[in-house]
């Protein structure tokens, strides 16, 4: 991550990661700057690092298991350091409706850590994001921009 790798990360802030372990370092510097509970939206095309991000994510807070994209499953959940934290890919998802079935409301709670890939489907069934992370592609590797949806709302 061009220097980025030393520093925490104040977003709104504009990053270049150019390989999956600055990928999953980032993912760690996001779990340090985030509180015990709240909302993180990860926009990006197919194949450009969510599920990497979020598995530096769970890596650094302590996680040793296996991290998959919830395609199928829409949600996966982990326990890890005592936090409540579940990783969604909605990218399946046909009607946003079908999350209220899933009683997906039941996991926005303040303790829980919710991960989101694909937010936009999912319409306004899910809460405003604490930090948005957008992923895109950049020559050889990616350009990551963060930001605070909630500093941003109170200005």
């Amino acid at each position: 991550m061009n220097n980025s790798t030393q520093q925490d990360i104040q977003p709104p802030c504009t990053l270049s990661v150019q390989n999956e372990k600055e990928m999953m370092a980032l993912g760690g510097q996001i779990a340090r700057y985030l509180p015990v509970g709240g909302v993180v939206k990860l926009y990006g095309d197919l194949g450009a690092g969510k599920t990497t991000l979020v598995r530096g994510l769970l890596r650094s807070l302590g996680f040793e298991g296996t991290v998959k994209s919830p395609t199928y499953t829409l949600v996966e959940p982990y326990e890890v350091a005592e936090r409540h934290i579940y990783h969604f890919d909605l990218y399946r998802l046909a009607d946003p409706e079908e999350l209220e079935y899933l009683g997906v409301r039941d996991y926005f709670r303040p303790d829980a850590l919710c991960l989101l890939e694909w937010p936009d489907k999912a319409a306004n069934f899910i809460p405003t994001a604490d930090l948005e992370v957008h992923i895109n592609y950049a020559d050889q590797g990616r350009s990551i921009t963060i930001k605070n949806q909630l500093n941003n709302q109170k200005q």
